[in-house]
């Protein structure tokens, strides 16, 4: 029995990869197992990065495992997610700017490319899905996540696995679980009761999984005390046991792996990238102890054999020539426009084309595309907003003009994947290093620069760079219309261009909930905070809004377009499995455009109702109207996405009201209640 023996008859019976499996694996040596359960970079990837003197993070794909004897190929990791790491990719807007277009065909289209990036560039392993939850906009990866909501990380997190898996490679979603602070990820100890694990920062996983993904990266932090890349509640318990994952499950890099027997007892079956606690010496000393047995090797090889018997064959091929092709910058471009979220317009906008522009701001003139972490793109054809600006408006100049747009905001200096804590360095945080934001605030510079272009007499347009929301209340006065650009990608600046003047409407919704000041989000712990443990509660952004009466600065769901819309809900029913809402949408405005229909269900008599969430996100769909014209949107909801986390049970309640809206804070329930 080799590989392509094994792959030939799981073909021909497709029930039979658990077998052929267990049948390759038992024609392995011990050490060929455990090479099968880590990352071996060295021999490639390593003098990749040493060429380029380690400016570049996985250059080429890391390979992990593999048997050469007998033709098992290796695992071949890329990262994201804007984009496949590798050199000269894409560069796709960020995930939270994604998120903001509440579309799903669009996010497969995009996973399709990224996907086509990666096999073209060597790549078998996606690890690019990430879907951990904001509980605060200061978490510095938010940029690479989608948002707030379970719902829609979950929408978002499966509809980039399957697509990405459909091309043939493995999705990896991440992190696996609790991970919402940066800073001090290696540290920190996530404490939280079973609901909110179960009900807040574990749906959106699970909707990953039953989607098909065939593995998931653990994270670096603690749960309940106990390292998650060695925590068997998290690995098999609820994972495997629960959920009924049949994938492979892999640690986060170089330090997510604590304990040799831990990890492996507990679930955790590749130590990524390099080989350390599950090196050969140290397994067959634990093997020697008794702290191991051939029963957790087997496992976690017949794990890593199962996926690729199943996935790598399906692998389609792909030419170089469509790594950073125009047809991936024009979805880039595309995404961009749809996802740029208007926060004000007192009138100002669109433009006119001949309209003189100043375009300025600490990133007029900058590549500002996010995170330089795992997720950085390393794209070398990204448009600069005055380039991009100049594409439209002839008038445009950094020096001189009667509108001000002003570019501000966040860069990778001030958030995204933090390395300075690699270093066990735990006094103080230093500068320009990344990782969670110090404020939600505009530096005072930025904000002295908005109120002195409006005190000349300029019509100010404030775009905002972020992977996040940023807290508009010091400065909101002084503007005529705020945008929220994200980190927009190689086309971005091109897309806020046509937005702009016109060519297009704003569309893009808000992923997340925009406070009037910090103190109405949920606390993070940073460094020098100890100690280094944090309760997660239940309710955070919109439903800790709702539950709490706190007005919100721009509520989840929120954006402006240069037309107008009315919805209504036609009609209700359910099947056995379904909820099904019928909206009417009618664009009453001049201009074509792009409405998101969001529908909110809310516990209606519930014994222990003070304890529900006034409302939660369970369906959305995006729809284009031309002016007049109305469409009838169907959301189904399915009834195991409206149930509660009761005593380690999941219930239904008796009866739901149902709000459908523009945003969170608009939706209404006009006495809409379905009774189950």
């Amino acid at each position: 029995m080799d590989y392509q023996s094994a792959v030939k008859i799981y073909q021909a019976d497709n029930s039979s990869w658990k077998e052929q499996a267990q049948a390759l694996r038992s024609e392995m040596t011990l050490d060929e197992k455990i090479y099968m359960l880590s990352g071996h970079p060295f021999k490639q990837a390593l003098p990749d990065m040493l060429k380029y003197n380690f400016r570049y993070y996985n250059v080429h794909a890391f390979p992990a495992g593999g048997c050469k004897r007998l033709g098992v190929p290796p695992v071949l990791f890329t990262d994201g997610p804007r984009g496949v790491v590798m050199l000269n990719s894409t560069c796709f807007p960020v995930s939270m700017l994604r998120a903001s277009t509440f579309d799903t065909n669009l996010e497969y289209r995009v996973g399709q490319a990224i996907a086509a990036e990666g096999i073209a560039q060597g790549a078998n392993y996606f690890a690019g899905v990430c879907i951990n939850l904001v509980r605060n906009p200061r978490w510095g990866r938010s940029q690479e996540t989608y948002g707030e909501d379970p719902c829609l990380l979950g929408e978002f997190g499966a509809t980039l696995t399957k697509a990405v898996q459909d091309d043939g490679m493995i999705a990896c979603p991440k992190h696996y679980a609790v991970n919402s602070i940066e800073d001090l990820r290696f540290y920190v100890d996530v404490h939280c009761d079973d609901r909110t694990l179960h009900e807040v920062y574990l749906p959106h996983f699970k909707k990953c999984i039953d989607a098909g993904a065939l593995s998931i990266m653990a994270a670096y932090n603690r749960y309940e005390e106990e390292y998650c890349c060695q925590n068997k509640k998290l690995l098999t318990d609820i994972l495997r046991d629960d959920w009924g994952f049949d994938g492979f499950t892999m640690s986060d890099f170089i330090w997510g792996c604590h304990d040799t027997a831990g990890c492996l007892r507990a679930g955790l079956d590749v130590e990524m990238v390099f080989t350390n606690h599950y090196s050969a010496s140290k397994i067959k000393k634990c093997l020697k102890k008794g702290s191991l047995n051939m029963e957790h090797i087997d496992r976690a090889v017949d794990n890593i054999l199962g996926v690729l018997i199943r996935q790598t064959p399906k692998l389609r091929s792909h030419s170089l020539e469509e790594v950073g092709s125009k047809k991936h910058r024009e979805l880039a471009q595309e995404v961009a426009r749809k996802g740029m979220v208007l926060l004000e317009n007192n009138g100002i906008l669109p433009l006119r084309r001949d309209a003189k522009v100043m375009v300025t701001g600490p990133y007029a003139n900058a590549a500002n595309i996010g995170d330089a972490g795992s997720s950085c793109v390393y794209d070398n054809d990204v448009t600069t907003p005055i380039a991009g600006m100049k594409q439209l408006f002839p008038n445009a100049s950094l020096e001189e003009g009667d509108i001000a747009i002003v570019h501000v905001g966040s860069n990778r200096e001030m958030e995204g994947e933090y390395f300075a804590n690699t270093g066990y360095n735990l006094k103080k945080k230093p500068e320009k290093s990344g990782g969670d934001r110090a404020s939600l605030r505009l530096s005072a510079e930025e904000v002295n620069l908005i109120k002195k272009l409006k005190g000349e007499g300029k019509k100010v347009v404030v775009v905002l760079y972020s992977g996040c929301a940023i807290i508009v209340e010091e400065w909101k006065e002084y503007t005529d219309a705020i945008i929220m650009n994200y980190y927009s990608g190689c086309r971005g600046a091109v897309a806020l261009a046509e937005l702009l003047c016109g060519e297009y409407s704003f569309s893009g919704k808000l992923p997340f909930t925009v406070a009037k000041t910090e103190k109405d989000y949920p606390d993070i712990i940073g460094i020098g905070q100890k100690p280094y443990t944090i309760e997660y509660a239940y309710y955070h952004g919109y439903t800790m809004f709702d539950k709490e009466n706190i007005v919100a600065a721009y509520p989840f769901g929120y954006g402006l377009s240069y037309t107008s819309f009315d919805m209504n809900i036609a009609a209700m029913s359910q099947t056995e499995k379904e909820v099904l809402i019928d909206v009417d949408v009618t664009n009453t405005g001049h201009m074509a455009g792009a409405e998101v229909v969001q529908v909110y269900f809310g516990s209606k008599g519930a014994a222990n109702g003070d304890h529900r969430p006034v409302k939660l996100l369970k369906g959305f769909d995006r729809v284009d109207l031309n002016p007049g014209e109305t469409k009838r949107v169907q959301i189904c909801v399915e009834k195991n996405d409206l149930r509660f986390y009761d005593n380690g049970h999941w219930v239904l309640d008796k009866a739901y009201n149902i709000y459908v809206g523009h945003d969170s804070q608009n939706a209404m329930c006009r006495n809409n209640v379905i009774e189950m």
